[in-house]
């Protein structure tokens, strides 16, 4: 295992163990991060489907509403009446709060249905078909806001785990082995030094007698 360069003294092995405290406990704090995000990208990830649930089944109604208003009254009246209706809607980025993290996402406010076409050319299905493709259209841009935030929530589920594992399989490691060097060294130094003092008493004493 690779360790980290440095001269083995006691200074060294000082710095070297507060850094691998702050390691290890990163590494908790990351961890814990890690299972924070991955249950809230879960959570999330269900909400997205039952949108798509939702929007399945407001696509199973919108579509047949449209033909039959084209079956009804004709492409060519159907396409006057769509050309002088207009809705404007509002797009705006957001910020969201999850798990500590504030992630951007898209809030979209959509107007107030209202009949835009001439009374004399109203028709009932007129009326049905904009209605469905107005809460289709409710549905897609809630789904846009949501899928936005997921795909934030999993850039930083990855970032995370990148980190977790850098420290998991590096800097933990390398730590460690710097730390085990350090004090093998020092050991080895203190008991060349204990041998040498003892080897000098003991000359001292055969010289004494």
């Amino acid at each position: 295992m690779p360790q980290q360069n440095i001269p083995p003294t006691k200074s060294n092995l000082l710095r070297v163990k507060e850094q691998l405290v702050i390691a290890e406990e990163g590494y908790d704090l990351l961890e814990q991060k890690r299972e924070i995000l991955v249950m809230e990208l879960m959570r999330i990830v269900e909400e997205v489907k039952g949108l798509e649930e939702e929007i399945d089944k407001r696509l199973e109604t919108a579509y047949p509403a449209l033909k039959h208003l084209l079956l009804a009254i004709g492409r060519e009246k159907a396409t006057q009446v769509s050309a002088g209706i207009r809705y404007d809607y509002i797009l705006n980025e957001r910020s969201t709060s999850i798990a500590g993290l504030t992630l951007p996402s898209l809030q979209v406010s959509l107007p107030a249905r209202s009949l835009q076409y001439s009374v004399m050319d109203t028709y009932a299905d007129c009326d049905k078909t904009m209605l469905e493709f107005f809460e289709l259209l409710k549905l897609l841009t809630k789904m846009a806001s949501v899928r936005t935030v997921v795909w934030r929530l999993a850039r930083e589920v990855k970032k995370t785990q990148r980190r977790v594992n850098a420290l998991d399989k590096m800097v933990i490691p390398e730590t460690k082995e710097t730390k085990r060097y350090i004090e093998g060294v020092l050991e080895e130094r203190e008991r060349e030094a204990f041998f040498v003092q003892k080897m000098v008493k003991n000359r001292g004493a055969e010289d004494a007698s």
